[in-house]
């Protein structure tokens, strides 16, 4: 059994050698350590493995010496910035009101710049947030103040808790419980610990992980606003495309009174979507909810558990599965992306699917000699689909349905209408890699797929629906 202790130690000589001891005493192997004094100079995290028993007597000793980290310490730091004449002792005035506060510096910087004025950076020990808006109205009696995002600057000025305030940012920005919060904090370490070995600066790398989780945190309740679209197929068929501004698209296909989902988009928007299946789909709860997967991405299969059955191909059935018993799926398989997925997992509230849910269709071809191969069929009502098996481009176990009859495509992530994205779509697109490691696993690779699909289309006029953006109009002739 292994478990990951997120301790908070003094930043004294023989500190690790203690907890080391404690394991050691336990029979407990210690199989990853990671300790940046730059970036926090208390936290360390510790992979450990052993039994049951042995972790349980582990958590009780790292109690016991007060080295397990504590979540309900909420302390952060605040950075501060005041502009101050550039005269003897016009520091004096502010650093008295922080005394006055009792509120500690952790991080001081100024140098004149030329002008009157010098600006004085400043790093404040905060516990309690209507204590600091009380000091800067105060501060701002005696001179400009700016408080600065510690995510925006180029450096981290906290060195002692910066975990645990980047964490809580996030947290607070997506709603989420301790329990993932904690979860949470174990691949921001990991996430920073693999930048580290690779000798790559961490600081632009978080920052767009904010933003990624603070784009999607603005997307929800009230503010969740799809782009919401119906296209006729036939008589009796008609497809309602549902574009949220982050994830996937979801498709729900109509087809004589009968309902095919495809694809889900986040599972952190569950409450949003299912308030727009129940107006699209009249008694939504007593129907059987089918929905066909085109490939096991995050963003496209966070509301698997609200389905009743899930069409897949065998290698997203695989990954699904394999998922579901705690193993890494294709994204998490390389190991300088799997933390950035676990963050998007944690992030999205992303739970695994059941596999028993799962029904396979079609051949399972292990290696893929083109680009783009047919392995079966797929029929729904009126459509009928030949289904292709992408090389894995994208994503191993990426699927394109063709209907010729009723000249549809939908092609997943594999081609998407990049023109026909939203404004926040595309703005979700910039951050989008950072989390979901690339848009494209083999992006050369990913292009031949393209085309060969393209290639597969017949004369006439096409309806494409990417998994991603608006639906393509796309037309074929002699």
């Amino acid at each position: 059994m292994k478990k990951t202790y997120v301790t908070s130690m003094p930043n004294h000589i023989g500190a690790f050698l203690k907890a080391s001891k404690c394991f050691s005493a336990l029979g407990i192997n210690i199989t990853r350590v990671s300790y940046n004094k730059a970036v926090d100079s208390h936290t360390l995290f510790i992979d450990a493995e052993g039994t049951k028993e042995q972790l349980e007597k582990a958590d009780t000793e790292l109690k016991k010496i007060g080295y397990l980290h504590s979540n309900t310490n909420k302390t952060s730091i605040v950075l501060i910035e005041f502009q101050l004449r550039d005269v003897p002792g016009s520091v004096t005035d502010i650093l008295t009101l922080i005394n006055d506060f009792n509120f500690n510096i952790s991080y001081l910087s100024s140098q004149e710049n030329g002008t009157d004025y010098q600006l004085f950076k400043m790093g404040l020990y905060v516990e309690d947030f209507d204590k600091i808006t009380e000091f800067i109205k105060e501060a701002e009696k005696l001179c400009k103040v700016r408080v600065i995002d510690y995510n925006s600057s180029e450096k981290i000025y906290d060195n002692s808790i910066f975990y645990n305030a980047y964490v809580t940012g996030l947290s607070q920005i997506m709603g989420l419980s301790e329990d993932i919060s904690r979860e949470l904090l174990v691949h921001v370490n990991l996430a920073m610990q693999t930048l580290d070995e690779q000798g790559l600066s961490p600081y632009r790398t978080f920052d767009s992980i904010s933003k990624f989780a603070e784009l999607l945190g603005t997307s929800k309740g009230e503010a969740f606003s799809p782009r919401i679209s119906t296209h006729k197929i036939s008589e009796n068929t008609e497809i309602t495309l549902i574009e949220p501004p982050c994830g996937s698209n979801t498709m729900i296909i109509r087809s004589n009174d009968k309902y095919l989902f495809v694809d889900s988009g986040y599972a952190c928007y569950r409450e949003e979507m299912l308030k727009i299946f129940r107006n699209i789909i009249p008694d939504f709860e007593n129907v059987k909810k089918t929905i066909l997967v085109t490939h096991a991405d995050v963003d496209h299969c966070g509301l698997l558990p609200l389905f009743d059955e899930i069409i897949a191909g065998a290698k997203t059935a695989l990954c699904l599965k394999n998922e579901f018993i705690g193993k890494d799926g294709y994204r998490e398989e390389n190991p300088l992306h799997k933390p950035y997925i676990n963050i998007c997992k944690a992030l999205t509230s992303y739970t695994p699917v059941n596999p028993d849910k799962i029904t396979v269709l079609w051949n399972n071809i292990e290696e893929l000699k083109e680009p783009l191969t047919q392995v079966g069929f797929f029929d729904f009502e009126e459509l009928h689909f030949e289904v292709y098996e992408g090389k894995g481009g994208h994503l191993p176990g990426e699927i394109v349905l063709i209907d010729y009859r009723n000249h549809i495509a939908i092609t997943g992530d594999i081609y998407i209408n990049i023109k026909g994205l939203t404004r926040e779509q595309a703005e979700y697109n910039q951050y989008a890699p950072i989390l979901m490691t690339s848009v494209d696993t083999d992006p050369a690779l990913c292009a031949l797929e393209r085309n060969a699909v393209m290639q597969r289309l017949g004369v006439g006029k096409w309806q494409i629906f990417g998994a991603h953006g608006f639906k393509k109009d796309y037309s074929v002739s002699f």
